[in-house]
């Protein structure tokens, strides 16, 4: 059981490293989404979630990157998504809250 449970964490990290990769392939695309810092806080944040799934496979201070991964997310939240769900469009708030709390987890 310890061994299955012990695959969430890289399940959890396998997509985290997908989604920097594409930040660096859509980064004008994301731009338009960023409330500051356009296209270079987009790269910033490939580069954050990376950094937490290479942390995350190497064993590394994982568990300070993914307190720092659920801070981010949650900041995302907050200056990103919470006005579109306070206008009905709850999916990326819920999405971010949600792997928020894995990474805590």
């Amino acid at each position: 059981m310890n061994v299955l449970l012990g695959l969430g964490k890289y399940l959890f990290a396998l997509p985290m490293a997908v989604f920097g990769v594409l930040h660096f392939m859509n980064a004008e695309g994301m731009a338009g989404m960023v409330p500051f810092g356009g296209t270079i806080m987009v790269y910033l944040v490939g580069v954050a979630l990376i950094a937490f799934a290479v942390s995350v496979f190497l064993g590394k201070m994982d568990k300070l990157a993914a307190v720092l991964l659920a801070v981010m997310l949650l900041l995302f939240v907050v200056f990103i998504h919470l006005k579109s769900a306070m206008a009905g469009d709850m999916t990326g708030f819920l999405k971010d809250l949600g792997l928020a709390g894995g990474a805590l987890m």
